[in-house]
């Protein structure tokens, strides 16, 4: 099977992935991560926007997973209120969790979609499956050398996605210049 590490799509935020455009898609299941990619790591609980935004999903049908490779104190803590199916160590870019967890939702692979903010976690295990990959700007950066060096080794797969889709981003949500 021939992928690319290139995201579907591109946003700034969650928020500006409504459910129109995930219906309009064929999403019924949506995978996502949550440290940088629905709140900051330091920030245990949901605020009042990812409520509402997970609340909008689900009133248009759409079942929301989350999938990190977090460990269960972290995700159980961001759930709580939530109540949402949550599959921590997800182990990204493997998929099994992924699979079984679409599997045991009862949604094939071609409706479900996975966002996140990591080329090399979130946009490679959705390209594995073959799913709608998404993927947002991180909310806040770590800046340890790992995460300062993983995120120079996505800029030219960001700028490539830029060059084929001129008019779908800007990239200084990146820190990235065309």
């Amino acid at each position: 099977m021939k992928y690319t590490l290139q995201p579907d799509a591109l946003f700034a935020t969650y928020s500006e992935i409504t459910p129109a455009y995930l219906t309009e898609k064929g999403i019924k299941l949506l995978f996502t991560d949550v440290d940088n990619t629905l709140a900051p790591y330091e920030t245990p609980d949901p605020d009042d926007a990812v409520k509402t935004w997970l609340a909008s999903l689900k009133e248009a049908g759409i079942k929301v997973v989350f999938v990190s490779n977090n460990k269960s104190p972290r995700l159980d803590r961001f759930n709580q209120t939530l109540g949402l199916a949550a599959c921590p160590n997800a182990k990204k870019p493997f998929v099994g969790v992924l699979k079984k967890t679409a599997k045991e939702a009862g949604t094939p692979l071609f409706a479900c979609a996975l966002l996140g903010d990591q080329i090399f976690t979130d946009v490679w295990a959705g390209k594995r499956l073959g799913i709608l990959s998404l993927m947002v700007a991180p909310i806040k950066d770590k800046t340890t050398l790992f995460f300062r060096t993983k995120r120079r080794l996505e800029r030219p797969i960001l700028k490539k996605f830029a060059k084929a889709h001129p008019d779908h981003i800007d990239l200084s949500f990146w820190k990235i210049k065309e």
